[in-house]
């Protein structure tokens, strides 16, 4: 771990900042939508905005990358973002808002897929691993900060679009100054996503649907606080939670995944998620069943991205891993498109438990989906399966890519043990 610390600290550093810059913008537009008196509608098409631009920017990065190189577009992008946070408290208009986070999530997109290729560049055999779970792990702590942030200031003044902007352009201090060489950069070409769904119907799906769900936990969490009365405070500590949740379920889950069929974990998890999300539907009057409805839903659905990885990865070779992790991220940034879109129109028609219902059906569906999918065909032998690696559904696919290399990795150290 000192290791991995020693050579990417300034990149770690420098995400964990640009996470807490991102996990704010999230939940303060959210609450100042609301002052503003922007209807759900109008939130749900700001926040689905986001990743509308995080998909086109994962497509666009990689040839940016190769044209004008790394740091160039580490540094354009960086000073993008940190414009368009200061602008939105200066234009309160939901279309105006709208393109800002296309522009906020196409920049993030090139970012994160710069930053990662530079972590998989400085990582080794013995180091991958752990790189791998400090970047999620640091991605995660920047976006919990960033609700702790939200109290410091009046959320219906500049102060707290102020904040994120500044540490989004500290971020790029570390990462641009370190003595980290610039590497190479060669991205995969993906598989069609007709060949990686005949390849794994259920990864594709399972796929589709949560990110449907992480985009409600990422977008809309803030808007549903503000719709049922929360105190900024409160609407902190309710999005912090899902995060929370997240790390401490995310390793346990992972140890199971390597020792039992996947597709039954899948339904399992899914279960617990959906559970979860009736929970919060029911008892969202009391505020502390809301804080463990976050918990239980952020903590069991956030790991199921990586754990659709690693079941499709079970039906792949090991050549065309790499090659299937664009199409698995294009397919769950589909899903996050839509779901903002979907809740708002829920939260419209049946007001705020609207939120959490969707959340549930999208769970309760793909516990049916894998169930049937169990019928279809035998599950592989939990020896030939390649191990289970933690992603966070908000990296490019240049940090699944990464992924790939690391369980790959690891199957062919077993297969030689």
């Amino acid at each position: 771990m000192f290791k991995v610390l020693s050579g990417s600290w300034a990149l770690l550093l420098g995400m964990m900042m640009l996470q807490v810059g991102n996990g704010m913008q999230g939940t303060l537009l959210g609450v100042r939508g609301a002052l503003e008196g922007f209807s759900t509608f109008q939130m749900s098409i700001v926040m689905s905005s986001y990743f509308l631009g995080f998909l086109a920017g994962s497509r666009m990065a990689p040839e940016m990358i190769r044209r004008v190189g790394h740091v160039r577009v580490f540094a354009a992008l960086g000073s993008l973002i940190s414009a368009v946070l200061i602008m939105y408290p200066t234009i309160a208009d939901p279309w105006a808002w709208a393109v800002g986070r296309v522009m906020i999530g196409f920049c993030f997109s090139g970012v994160y897929v710069t930053a990662e290729s530079w972590l998989n560049n400085s990582a080794t055999n013995e180091t991958r691993g752990k790189s791998l779970s400090l970047y999620m792990i640091v991605q995660m702590i920047g976006i919990v900060s960033a609700q702790g942030i939200m109290v410091m200031a009046d959320p219906a003044g500049y102060v707290l679009f102020v904040i994120p902007s500044v540490l989004v352009s500290l971020a790029f201090a570390p990462i641009l100054l370190s003595v980290s060489p610039t590497p190479a950069f060669d991205t995969t070409k993906p598989l069609s996503l007709r060949q990686i769904m005949n390849i794994s119907p259920l990864g594709c799906v399972g796929m589709f649907l949560t990110g449907g769900v992480f985009a409600a936990q990422f977008g809309m969490a803030a808007v549903y606080g503000a719709e049922v009365g929360l105190s900024v405070a409160q609407i902190s500590s309710f999005v912090a939670a899902f995060y929370v949740g997240a790390v401490f379920v995310q390793y346990p889950l992972g140890w199971l995944s390597d020792r039992m069929d996947r597709r039954k974990l899948i339904a399992g998890v899914s279960v617990m998620t959906g559970i979860g999300a009736l929970i919060g539907m029911v008892f969202g009057a009391n505020f502390w069943m809301l804080l463990v409805a976050a918990f239980l839903v952020g903590g069991t659905s956030n790991p199921l991205y990586s754990l659709l990885i690693a079941y499709t990865n079970d039906f792949l070779e090991h050549d065309d891993m790499a090659a299937a992790a664009g199409g698995m991220v294009f397919i769950n940034g589909l899903g996050a498109i839509a779901g903002p879109l979907l809740v708002g129109w829920m939260m419209g028609a049946m007001g705020p438990g609207g939120y959490f219902l969707y959340m549930a059906v999208l769970m309760f569906m793909l516990v049916g989906y894998a169930i049937y999918r169990m019928t279809q065909r035998a599950a592989p032998s939990v020896s030939e399966t390649d191990s289970y690696t933690p992603v966070s559904f908000s990296s490019s696919p240049m940090a699944v890519e990464f992924a790939q290399d690391y369980a790959i990795e690891t199957a062919q150290e077993a297969q030689t043990d």
